[in-house]
């Protein structure tokens, strides 16, 4: 018996009386013969050593849709410390969910034991006044392990016993009509884990997926339990949303349930101004143009993402700060950088390592009015021209900045280094004639002043 998708039972308890829909293998589309060869080789050595060996969530919906998974999440009944023993190149991780990495070189498996929805020892479940989710140790089988999945269409089983696949939510349901749906009340399940208001957002945006109407109704005022999120796990979360080909979608989700504010205020703030305004249609842009970069597997850096995001709320910031302090624009854009950067770390933080480049790229915008001399010759040996040149494009493809300007610092880099001597009209330094020390006298007789013998 299936349950029906739009009258899901809320209860974990109650679900799982009615069992899994068993799709056969001439039933569906899947096939290990496109699943990761590493994959296969934790599941098949699980198999082997007497345990039940699945894959779940990502890997399933994304073969069935047709799409090259990034990663296999492996799910069995074997605990964490077995699978360490069967595996050599295995190491066991986290605190709020105890895991197995297998690592093949640069892939990594995922290997999860079974988790229950069934109360515990206080030792192996941890809940905050919330309601979310501390720590989650409390082991079971695949019935009560599928209701800890979050969307139904991450909770299909591919059964490598039979190569069949276990459904017991209406996930393939879900998959066909392109539906994200949660299991269970969404209130309940956002406040286990507010991070999965994230994750409707971000998967309905990568996968073109409508959200159910139950499912999204909570969002846009529950939103504010993110604020109990660590920021370093909201950082790891952006970086999933914006740089995985789907960044300006992303965007519109986020904004359209209300959860930008809480990843990025000061941008957020910004954007409030009008839906035609030019912060919006710049950090568009460069978000389609990140876009592009990864379909095209070209690098793509944190630094550079921040720095549109921030890039007006820091413009902002300064003309704020001119405006009540005074002194000079340099020194308001350096605060101003320092305030905004500094907030953004109680929210989605960008660590260091890329924040303090980010501000030499945004200050060099200013330096690129300056076309003379040979300071301005060094900026091409600056180790942040490139990221800070495009960065100059984006904002002249968007009228933040003087096309003219854009397209002399393209020229100058096609010309010589003869050329770009003159373009820049570097001046020849004078030598200075080395006035020659006059070495002392010496008497007569020659050195030492005495006579020889």
């Amino acid at each position: 018996m299936r349950v029906s998708a739009e009258t899901a039972l809320n209860t974990a308890e109650d679900q799982v009386l009615a069992g899994p829909v068993v799709i056969r293998r001439p039933q569906h589309t899947l096939s290990r013969s496109n699943v990761s060869g590493n994959a296969l080789k934790v599941l098949y050595r699980l198999k082997k050593c007497g345990h039940q060996a699945f894959i779940v969530g990502g890997g399933v919906r994304d073969l069935l849709l047709g799409l090259s998974p990034k990663d296999y999440d492996v799910v069995t009944d074997a605990r964490p410390e077995q699978v360490r023993a069967l595996f050599r190149n295995c190491r066991l991780i986290g605190r709020r969910f105890r895991l197995a990495h297998v690592r093949f070189g640069r892939e990594v498996i995922e290997v999860v034991t079974f988790r229950s929805s069934q109360s515990g020892a206080a030792d192996d479940r941890e809940h905050a006044d919330s309601g979310r989710i501390l720590r989650d140790n409390v082991y079971g089988t695949i019935d009560e392990d599928v209701w800890r999945r979050d969307f139904t269409v991450n909770a299909l089983y591919y059964n490598i016993a039979d190569f069949s696949i276990l459904d017991y939510a209406g996930g393939m349901e879900d998959v066909a009509s392109r539906t994200l749906r949660l299991i269970g009340d969404p209130v309940v399940r956002y406040r286990e884990d507010p991070v999965r208001m994230l994750r409707a957002a971000r998967l309905s945006a990568k996968l073109n997926f409508s959200i159910a109407k139950r499912t999204a109704r909570p969002i846009r005022e529950m939103a504010e339990l993110l604020r109990e999120v660590p920021a370093a796990r909201l950082y790891d979360e952006t970086l999933k949303l914006f740089h995985a080909g789907h960044a300006a979608t992303s965007l519109e989700r986020l904004r359209q349930f209300g959860l930008l504010e809480y990843l990025f205020p000061h941008t957020a703030r910004t954007l409030l101004a009008g839906e035609n305004n030019q912060a919006l249609e710049f950090i568009r842009a460069g978000l389609e143009n990140t876009d592009r970069r990864v379909k095209s597997e070209k690098p793509v850096t944190p630094m550079f993402l921040y720095a549109v995001l921030l890039w007006f709320p820091i413009r902002e910031t300064a003309q704020r700060i001119r405006t009540e302090d005074g002194g000079s624009e340099i020194e308001a854009f350096l605060d101003a950088c320092d305030e905004v950067v500094g907030e953004q770390r109680e929210y989605a933080a960008l660590p260091r390592r890329f924040s303090s480049p980010m501000k030499e790229m945004l200050l060099m915008q200013r330096r690129f009015h300056n076309r003379r001399g040979a300071r301005a010759r060094r900026l091409l040996q600056h180790r942040q021209f490139r990221a800070a040149y495009d960065f100059l494009v984006l904002r002249a493809e968007c009228g933040d900045a003087d096309p003219e300007l854009a397209r002399w610092w393209t020229e100058i880099q096609t010309l010589s280094p003869g050329e770009q001597h003159e373009a820049f009209a570097v001046r020849r330094r004078r030598r200075s004639r080395r006035r020659r020390r006059a070495s002392p006298r010496s008497p007569a007789g020659g050195p030492g002043g005495g006579k020889a013998g």
